[in-house]
């Protein structure tokens, strides 16, 4: 039997289960609560936990801090593979290369506010954040012997495991609503994935993402369905945590959609705290489009209504959030709130990142600087989760077409 040096943790009901029972029978949600209904939130979903008590006699912050960006196998006991030594199974040193995210994230821009930092993630493998889960879900499918992959996306997350997948050469089945931005379902198919577009929005789509791959036995990367998804995200607070040398900031601005990328974050704070490696939270300030705000709801009523969701912002745009729960727990564990923008403030921020400061970024990921624009907090940072190029539809919304001149148009354009 396989030594394991983690084990799972319901989030609802707090049991805890061993590595060994959730992996060999390919278990996604906790097996005494865990449920999947139509329009809702997931119920049971698990947390991987360390031995944080071993882990913080062994390494020093100042150990840790030695570490490189992006590349988590660096530290092995934080993570839910299988490892010889400090080598990852089934997962050459080459292909490691190839999976490694952006090794400078944070930069610096100056918006009327000295401390004002960016989270860069537009620049990892495929343009996005969500090659964090995608990484860590494709390694553990091949040691778990798993050579298929599906996911329900609305285009960043397919786009993601695509690539991955071919890196590693998993074939990847990829469930996209209608209404996903042509540009990324280009990307999707492009990579090599079978896609399958239906007549239906994301929460549709994800419903039978689950529904079929069960039946084929495939693995699933369904956001926060799966429990790696979640740990592949909170990688993102080490990567921060080595940038700025041990020094996080006072509040950390995160567009939210489905939850898991501040579920992840969150995740990653917590562990930093038990191991004693940073004092306090930094406040998690979750920013959400007005048509699909349904967190921002449920932190003010405490209960959860689906509403069906709509607006430029795609990437966040989700009626049922599946990790609602752990992102309302993120926000009210770290005394952050909830900042709702409207699309024409997205788009507007788009503008400004790109013309101003040469960042160009996806309309989900404009919602950070969107929401910070509305609540100027002092040393923060923003999270951009994905590139502009992913969705090329909403920068046609605030570029025009240039004229067609002739030669000697524009010769006259410059010298009369």
């Amino acid at each position: 039997m396989l030594e394991y040096h983690y084990k799972y943790k319901c989030s609802s009901c707090q049991n805890e289960f061993g590595a060994d029972k959730i992996e060999s029978n390919l278990i996604y949600l906790c097996p005494n609560c865990g449920k999947v209904e139509k329009n809702k939130p997931l119920s049971g979903v698990l947390e991987i936990k360390y031995d944080y008590e071993e882990i913080k006699n062994k390494v020093s912050k100042k150990e840790f801090l030695k570490k490189s960006i992006g590349r988590f196998w660096e530290y092995p006991y934080l993570w839910p593979l299988s490892y010889k030594q400090t080598k990852i199974e089934c997962i050459s040193g080459s292909q490691l290369n190839k999976l490694s995210m952006i090794d400078n994230p944070v930069i610096s821009i100056s918006f009327g506010n000295e401390g004002l930092k960016i989270f860069d993630d537009s620049r990892n493998p495929t343009l996005s954040y969500k090659d964090r889960a995608s990484v860590l879900v494709a390694i553990k499918a091949l040691q778990m012997g798993l050579k298929e992959i599906s996911a329900a996306s609305t285009g960043n997350a397919g786009s993601s495991l695509a690539g991955i997948c071919a890196r590693l050469g998993i074939k990847s089945h990829i469930f996209v609503p209608k209404n996903i931005p042509e540009s990324k379902r280009i990307q999707i198919q492009s990579l090599g994935a079978n896609i399958y577009i239906v007549d239906g929005d994301y929460d549709e789509t994800f419903d039978l993402c689950l529904e079929i791959s069960e039946k084929k036995k495939w693995y699933n990367r369904n956001t926060a369905y799966n429990p790696l998804t979640i740990e592949g995200k909170k990688s993102a607070i080490y990567d921060m945590f080595l940038s700025l040398n041990g020094e996080l900031p006072e509040n950390i601005y995160v567009p939210v959609g489905d939850g898991v990328i501040i579920s992840g974050i969150y995740k990653g704070l917590k562990e930093l705290l038990k191991l004693e490696w940073i004092e306090k939270f930094p406040k998690l300030i979750a920013v959400q489009a007005e048509r699909s705000n349904a967190l921002a709801r449920y932190i003010t009523n405490n209960k959860f209504e689906f509403k069906p969701a709509n607006s430029i912002a795609d990437s966040i745009c989700a009626g049922a959030p599946r990790n609602l729960f752990m992102a309302a727990e993120a926000i009210n564990a770290t005394q952050g709130q909830v900042i709702t923008v409207s699309d024409h403030e997205i788009l507007e921020a788009q503008e400004i990142l790109s013309k101003n400061y040469g960042i160009l970024s996806e309309p989900a990921a404009s919602a950070s600087f969107a929401g910070f624009r509305k609540i100027q907090a002092d040393k923060s940072i923003l999270m951009i989760t994905g590139n502009g190029l992913k969705d090329i539809s909403s920068l046609s919304l605030w570029n025009s077409n240039p004229p067609l001149r002739s030669y000697n148009d524009i010769l006259k354009y410059f010298y009369l």
